[in-house]
C-alpha cells in the first residue's frame, strides 16, 4: 500500500491532487484502496497488465468532446484510437524508462 502523501511527495505534487486521481482510479478498477493508519492505495492488477490509455481514459474526463454532433463522432473515434494506441505501452514499460532515466 501507498499513501496519497508518500506518491505526492516522490512527485512533487498536492496530496490532494493525487488522492482525486485515486478516486478516478478506483472507480475504473484500476486501484483498491484502504483506510486508516496503514491505508493506502495499490494496484488491482500487475503494471504489466494496465495500459496507459487505460489509465489516461481513467483520468481525462471528456478529452475531445464538444458539443456538435458530427464533430463528436470523429472525435470519438480519434479518441478510441489514441486510447489504443497509448495501450500499446502498458504502465510497466513507463515505470521501466523512468527507472533507467
Amino acid at each position: 500500500m501507498h499513501t496519497s502523501a508518500s506518491i505526492a511527495e516522490e512527485l512533487g505534487e498536492s496530496a490532494v491532487v493525487v488522492r482525486r486521481m485515486f478516486l478516478l482510479l478506483h472507480k475504473v478498477g484500476l486501484i483498491e484502496q484502504k483506510k486508516g493508519p496503514h491505508g493506502g492505495a495499490r494496484l488491482k492488477k500487475t503494471a504489466k497488465q494496465i495500459g496507459l490509455g487505460t489509465v489516461f481514459s481513467a483520468v481525462s474526463n471528456g478529452w475531445l468532446v464538444l458539443e456538435d454532433p458530427p464533430v463528436d463522432t470523429v472525435m470519438k473515434k480519434v479518441r478510441n484510437e489514441a486510447i489504443e494506441a497509448m495501450n500499446q505501452t502498458s504502465l510497466a514499460q513507463v515505470i521501466k524508462k523512468i527507472k533507467k532515466g
